[in-house]
């Protein structure tokens, strides 16, 4: 039995990829988790865990291990999900995963209300721009913004995600307006890295046509907010979701253009692994997000 209970510990060094930073999120010493560890593979027989100065890395043994371990927490809180239905009122750890400018914007200022009305979850909220697998991360619940192609998670949609093509006044000043798909080429398109077309840029016609369009520019990143921003401070063109460009056009920061054509939209979800019982704090988290974000009419369109 004790070597369950160092279970979670374990994980907890995997996941944060240091002793300190596991102890931290435990809430003990670095030495109380390296000596844990170390009992559990003196138990076990094994190494599970390659120590060095710079990191750490799991040992042949240690991924067989790990595969196990984040199972039994799986089902461990599978009985606790079980037992919580029958006490009616959510509690326990919410583990959230979500897009870093989507979750900034609009999930972590909604987090204070939420606490306030259930005083029994705690959060704990993960943003990365990148997908990850959310059994082995053990998170409870995923925002994503793209296609769904896993099957084993379940999705409720929470809003729409449109997209603009965009710049500022100051640029259109220097560069000229583009009056037809064409002229694009002629200009510094900014690009999105995580876009699942970077450079081409897909477009939608009055008529449903699908048209596509070879871009180039100058700079390229990975994070939603920091083009927004060169965007406003007139380095190119680019693509953005309502959701960040909003207020932007609302102040005129920032114009849309090209009003024939349209980019490709896609859907907010959250997202949840197929589990038997969907535990209440859970269910509670995206009726909150419905309710607050909008559903089919977000309120960062209102003014659109």
């Amino acid at each position: 039995m004790e070597s369950m209970n160092a279970i979670p510990i374990f994980v907890a060094v995997v996941e944060e990829g240091s002793f300190a930073a596991a102890a931290r999120r435990v809430g003990v010493t670095k030495s109380a988790i390296s000596k844990r560890i170390s009992q559990l593979e003196t138990h076990l027989g094994v190494q599970l865990l390659h120590r060095s100065t710079r990191k750490l890395s799991l040992s042949e043994a240690g991924e067989q291990y790990l595969a196990h371990a984040i199972q039994s927490l799986a089902a461990a809180q599978d009985a606790e999900d079980a037992v919580a239905q029958l006490q009616g009122a959510p509690q326990g750890r919410l583990r959230i995963n979500t897009p870093m400018s989507f979750g900034r914007l609009h999930v972590a200022p909604l987090i204070p209300e939420f606490l306030a009305l259930y005083p029994g979850v705690g959060i704990d909220m993960v943003m990365d721009d990148r997908v990850v697998d959310m059994v082995e991360g053990g998170f409870d619940l995923a925002i994503r913004v793209r296609t769904l192609e896993d099957s084993a998670l379940i999705a409720r949609k929470l809003a729409p995600c449109h997209n603009l093509l965009c710049a500022a006044p100051c640029y259109f000043e220097k560069h000229g307006i583009p009056q037809k798909l064409e002229d694009l080429r002629d200009h510094n398109c900014l690009q999105y890295a995580y876009a699942s077309t970077i450079h081409t840029w897909q477009f939608i016609q009055d008529g449903g046509e699908r048209v596509s369009l070879e871009t180039k520019g100058n700079y390229q990143v990975n994070n939603s907010e920091a083009l927004r921003e060169a965007l406003v401070a007139g380095v190119g063109i680019g693509r953005l979701p309502t959701f960040i460009a909003n207020e932007e056009i609302a102040a005129g920061r920032l114009k849309p253009l090209l009003p024939d054509y349209k980019l490709p939209s896609q859907t907010i979800y959250a997202v949840f692994p197929e589990r038997r019982h969907l535990p209440a704090k859970v269910r509670v988290f995206v009726d909150f997000l419905v309710d607050k974000l909008g559903g089919n009419h977000p309120y960062w369109e209102e003014a659109f």
